[in-house]
């Protein structure tokens, strides 16, 4: 990271995560989640937003946190992983912070082969984990994921 960068602070059980804030698109709050049938597990479920339909992602069972099902105080985190919109059920945004190059620590330094995080954020009263959507669903998790939108498009299309 050779410049300042921006991030979307968030928190999940209390810790503080992060995602660069240039593939964030809006926040919303918590909202009823619909079963889609034949996704992967890391998919809850989908979220209709003005309009278009999005997969709603289960960060803590990626991140290995415990399971709890959403509240009406959570919000969801509509961000782009590559080129797919998904939502992010978390607990509550925090802020936007600026992070200079000198408190960013790659992913790789931290720990080799650390999947799913771009790097570590040092900040004086601790650490923030930051998220790499680009890497957030594997190649098979993709492919079951539009299987499944497909499949459900399908139904409610009457095909």
């Amino acid at each position: 990271m050779s410049a300042n960068t921006q991030l979307l602070v968030f928190f999940l059980d209390g810790q503080r995560y992060a995602l660069p804030l240039g593939v964030v698109e809006r926040i919303v709050r918590a909202a009823e989640v619909t079963p889609l049938p034949q996704a992967p597990q890391i998919v809850l479920g989908a979220l209709d937003v003005a309009g278009t339909v999005l997969p709603v992602l289960n960060v803590r069972r990626r991140f290995r946190l415990p399971e709890r099902e959403i509240r009406p105080s959570d919000q969801f985190l509509i961000a782009r992983a590559g080129d797919r919109p998904v939502a992010l059920a978390i607990d509550a945004a925090a802020e936007v912070l600026e992070l200079s190059p000198v408190q960013f620590v790659a992913a790789s330094a931290v720990a080799p082969g650390l999947e799913h995080v771009q790097g570590v954020a040092r900040m004086s009263d601790g650490l923030i984990l930051i998220h790499d959507l680009e890497t957030f669903l594997s190649l098979d998790e993709a492919a079951a994921l539009d299987r499944a939108v497909r499949a459900t498009e399908e139904v409610l299309n009457g095909a």
